[in-house]
């Protein structure tokens, strides 16, 4: 007689089992022991890829940047990349999810940041994609057995008052797993993959290869100093232990809002490859998108934008990985933030300019604001056309600043995208000329790169909860105040 079947775990926000599906892309059985690492297998999975996503993104490209063929053919390009679309989508699901590490976390940025998914095909790609948010594919049950064992010494049964085999979420560099204490207190277990260390190194080697292969190009607009600083951050989140530091370091710099809740680490249970924390309860982003009040879901939002920009205009710490699966929601605006491995601490010279960007577009002060678009954002004013072009683009970007209320929407978000490809064509390809043109380089501080990731990540997320708030009134408190160092040293 077969074992009886373990019960379904319940879902993230603890509402409800999960369908199996959303468990894993197979049985626990079929699971495998740890991510492929070997460099030229990774990108030989990625280039399997070409075949479906190459066509859909040409397809893309030429209607973002305005190429109109015939209304008959432009029909027949829909239809066909319309269902395209979802097979392509579906494809990177499988193959992203396995892979895990860096594919995995584009795969979860373009399942949410607007304008990273092939325009006209958003919803389509983010559909199937979401999956990768917190519900990709994980490992066997004996892989996080022997990783516990050896990062904690004994076996999970033994450690733990109870040990849940199946992971309830799982993402790019860990699965979370339920236990207990053995006094009765509700954990969550992230457990690293076996091997991502490896394979995250071998996608940096890929990418650095390619950073060779244009180096030309790429000297010119630092895309090796970029990479390095993309290296920096992704290596760092490989050390749960100091992710443990940097969430003790936002549990003090929050202290005072009883809105944010940060869960508790248990340090003995921590390790490099192993964080233990009180398990937190809420709804997850996708089930309180669905099923809050428009009052609840403006409450929300307000917590996460004090949460955001507290930590980065006040202490210089930004919150780096803003995606929809690093949240659970509580009652009456709480909001529990659950992820704090790509944290960036930036300089304080970086921070004080970022602040002067603000309060010079509130104030309307026009020297100002252009000053910080050349000293500090480094765009270049001797190029006229491509001078305009970014700061009427960081113009947009402050939009919440300017108008009182504000409504999040996917369409400004896209619509900022669209805007930065629609312009940069007039750039690459100016009227008169047969040949195209590079634009200068734009000199940016490296350390802005991961400010990027929060600009979008944020937008995207905040437009999902369709809210509504005066975020100057909320911003204001902080980039006017003082600077005070961060908590700890991150």
């Amino acid at each position: 007689m077969s074992p009886p079947k373990p019960p379904l775990p319940e879902s993230p926000g603890g509402v409800g089992p999960r369908d199996p599906s959303d468990v894993a892309l197979g049985d626990a059985g079929s699971r495998p022991d740890a991510p492929p690492t070997s460099r030229w297998g990774r990108l030989a999975r990625l280039g399997a890829l070409a075949p479906k996503a190459l066509p859909l993104a040409g397809a893309a490209m030429k209607r973002a940047m305005g190429f109109k063929p015939s209304e008959d053919d432009d029909r027949k390009i829909r239809e066909a990349a319309m269902q395209n679309a979802k097979s392509t989508a579906e494809a990177m699901l499988k193959t992203l999810g396995e892979m895990k590490g860096l594919p995995l976390k584009f795969g979860q940025m373009a399942s949410y940041i607007d304008g990273l998914a092939p325009p006209g095909y958003e919803e389509k790609f983010q559909e199937v994609l979401k999956k990768l948010q917190a519900k990709a594919p994980p490992l066997s049950r004996e892989a996080a057995d022997q990783v516990v064992r050896e990062e904690l010494g004994a076996a999970p049964e033994e450690i733990f008052g109870t040990w849940e085999a199946d992971p309830f979420a799982a993402a790019s560099i860990g699965q979370v797993h339920r236990a207990t204490t053995k006094g009765g207190v509700r954990l969550a277990v992230k457990v690293q993959y076996p091997g991502i260390d490896k394979a995250i190194q071998n996608d940096l080697k890929s990418l650095g290869m390619l950073e060779q292969m244009i180096a030309p190009i790429g000297r010119r607009y630092h895309t090796k100093e970029t990479l390095d600083e993309v290296r920096a951050v992704f290596l760092a989140e490989l050390d749960y232990a100091r992710e443990a530091t940097r969430l003790e370091a936002f549990r003090v710099i929050h202290a005072g809002d009883p809105q944010i809740v940060i869960p508790r680490v248990h340090h003995s249970l921590t390790t490099r490859r192993v964080i233990t924390m009180d398990f937190q309860e809420g709804d997850d982003y996708a089930t309180f998108c669905a099923n809050a009040s428009q009052e609840a879901r403006n409450a929300a939002a307000e917590t996460i934008w004090r949460f955001m920009f507290r930590s980065l205009y006040r202490h210089g710490v930004l919150y780096a990985d803003p995606h929809p699966g690093n949240y659970r929601f509580l009652r009456e605006g709480q909001v529990a933030f659950l992820d704090f491995g790509c944290v960036k601490v930036l300089p304080a010279h970086l921070v004080a300019g970022m602040k002067s960007l603000v309060t010079s577009t509130i104030d309307h002060d026009e020297p100002e604001f252009f000053r910080v678009c050349t000293e500090v954002l480094g765009y270049d004013p001797s190029d006229e056309q491509a001078f305009a072009i970014y700061v009427e683009y960081t113009r947009m970007l402050m939009q919440p600043f300017l108008q009182v209320p504000y409504r999040h929407t996917h369409k400004a978000a896209r619509e900022a995208v669209a805007f930065l490809v629609r312009n940069g064509k007039k750039v690459v390809f100016k009227e008169g000329e047969s040949l195209p043109n590079l634009p200068k380089p734009i000199h940016m501080p490296t350390d802005h790169t991961f400010v990027n990731r929060l600009q979008w990540g944020l937008s995207s997320v905040m437009a999902g909860l369709d809210a509504e708030g005066d975020y100057r009134a909320l911003t204001e408190p902080f980039v006017r105040g003082p600077y005070e160092a961060p908590p700890l040293d991150l």
